[in-house]
């Protein structure tokens, strides 16, 4: 088991998470989206795990007034999103080739 917690900023469901996984003592890394630069096959993993319309943090109003926001296809969004990942809902959790968006212990559990 290999996880990967990426995450722009620490968020209440990004400090669940972590606290969810050291509390059961499954080892983790956390993956800074500022420091850590995605590639074209993360996001598109990304993309296909949690869908195209999750992915964006609409809720934001910096993330609504940026274009990506509109776009309705990978290839125009992947760009996007390697340069600004804080479009991003985080946390995002990858287990191989296994992705989930948010706090959800029971997806976790199995």
């Amino acid at each position: 088991m290999n996880i990967q917690i990426y995450c722009g900023k620490k968020n209440f469901d990004v400090q669940k998470a972590e606290r969810y996984f050291k509390e059961r003592r499954i080892p983790f890394q956390t993956m800074d989206l500022k420091k850590h630069r995605l590639g074209e096959r993360e996001i598109r993993l990304f993309l296909t795990g949690v869908g195209m319309e999750n992915l964006l943090d609409r809720e934001d109003k910096r993330v609504r007034e940026h274009p990506a926001c509109y776009y309705d296809r990978a290839e125009l969004l992947i760009p996007a999103i390697q340069e600004a990942p804080w479009l991003m809902k985080t946390p995002l959790v990858r287990n191989g080739n296994q992705v989930t968006l948010g706090y959800q212990p029971d997806v976790w559990e199995t």
